[in-house]
């Protein structure tokens, strides 16, 4: 079998460039020449447009493309069920065709079909797929594997999702919708991030689509993909997004601040850079962190923030997603993913932390402490009513009580400050 060590990038049927490594696993990028002749865009703030290649040993290209990789235990099973090189040529190679964003990566001599085709699920192997956590059976002729990949460390899997019905992607054919499943851990993980989405949603900031669904006894989250569009004949078209850690030229490993990754300051300075809409933007980013520190998210981390690149050339900061309070599992860091000021834990942040993020973002302490208000206000008004709109949606949730316990204290907390 012959090695393969180049790999074509695509954005729809036009090439956009092509990924080489070298003798050391590293990859570099170069961006093909008519794609700069014709208008292409640069795929990310990371990698402008330019003639020249993005070396291997630079980094640079290496860290944007392994970060549409899965992480932690999910590479890790992938590597070991599908008997792959633990490498992240050899898992694009294997999984790029359906990745966040609008780009597809696939090896040479093959390109995007120009019809997508998709493999309806039967009941059966909907059940069976739930229970697995979206793993996808080794023993699956390899011409109906999907090529998908989706980045991050919880067990998903992308879908059509039609009238009701769920089709598995053939090949590289676009998703509309992620399935997000319980882990053996965390059993509540999808009633948490649904509730938790639903929360931020009610006091105004902009969120995924989610609802949870039940297979057996088993619930997931089935979230709408904000980077992909339906068009009138129910096909779906991808959308460009490079999240934070791609457009700052980071690899996955410093999403957090503490591990050498951003911080929540460089975080808003590249949202005043790079969006269409600065003020709308930078502010949603604000009320982010905010809600993060109020209602116990503490994995809001720069992978799950992003900029969307629209049809109409805007960019935009993405609507928020993987909203989970964190705070209500055991076992998880309860530690801030950004410090407000310099502290991280959340029961310990005082006026003066907050004051020291509006200097750090050129953003005057009293705007800053109204928002800040606002959210504990609007969550403690919101908090009931939203908890008995999901139950009355799935049933009666105990362990959502936790959740109600941990936002009001911390909303209290805030109101006497």
């Amino acid at each position: 079998m012959s090695v393969v060590d180049a790999l074509n990038v695509w954005h729809a049927q036009r090439l956009a460039g092509q990924l080489r490594r070298n003798p050391f696993g590293a990859m570099g990028f170069h961006y093909d020449p008519e794609w700069l002749a014709g208008g292409g865009f640069a795929i990310s703030r990371s990698l402008p447009l330019t003639a020249r290649e993005f070396a291997p040993e630079s980094g640079i290209a290496h860290r944007f493309f392994a970060n549409l990789l899965p992480e932690g235990t999910v590479r890790e099973r992938l590597v070991r069920d599908l008997k792959l090189p633990d490498t992240d040529f050899d898992l694009l190679l294997a999984f790029g065709g359906e990745c966040a964003g609008a780009l597809s990566v696939l090896p040479e001599g093959l390109r995007p079909a120009q019809e997508e085709q998709y493999r309806e699920l039967t009941e059966k192997e909907l059940v069976d797929l739930v229970a697995r956590r979206g793993a996808i059976p080794a023993a699956w002729p390899a011409g109906q594997r999907p090529r998908l990949s989706l980045a991050g460390a919880q067990d998903k899997c992308p879908v059509l999702v039609h009238d009701g019905r769920y089709f598995l992607p053939q090949g590289e054919a676009p998703s509309s919708h992620i399935l997000k499943f319980e882990l053996a851990d965390y059993h509540h993980l999808p009633a948490y991030e649904t509730f938790t989405t639903r929360l931020a949603r009610a006091i105004g900031l902009p969120v995924v689509d989610i609802v949870m669904r039940s297979s057996g006894r088993t619930r997931y989250a089935q979230i709408t993909r904000y980077d992909r569009l339906r068009n009138e004949g129910g096909g779906v078209w991808r959308l460009h997004q490079e999240d934070f850690c791609q457009a700052l030229g980071l690899g996955h490993e410093k999403k957090y601040q503490e591990h050498g990754g951003p911080s929540f300051a460089e975080c808003y300075r590249l949202v005043q850079e790079a969006s269409s809409e600065p003020a709308i933007d930078a502010q949603h980013l604000l009320r982010w962190q905010i809600f993060n520190v109020l209602a116990g998210n503490s994995d809001g981390h720069a992978k799950n923030l992003s900029l969307l690149h629209l049809p109409d050339g805007q960019t935009r900061l993405a609507p928020f997603y993987d909203l989970v309070c964190t705070r209500a599992i055991e076992r998880i860091d309860q530690h801030l993913a950004f410090e407000v000021g310099s502290e991280r834990n959340p029961c310990l942040i005082t006026p003066s932390h907050w004051e020291a993020l509006a200097r750090a973002c050129d953003v005057r302490p009293r705007f800053l402490g109204n928002l800040l208000e606002e959210a504990a206000s609007l969550l403690q008004e919101h908090l009931v009513p939203v908890r008995e709109a999901f139950e009355a949606d799935y049933g009666v949730y105990p362990a959502l009580q936790r959740i109600e316990q941990i936002v009001s204290k911390q909303c209290r907390r805030f109101a006497k400050r």
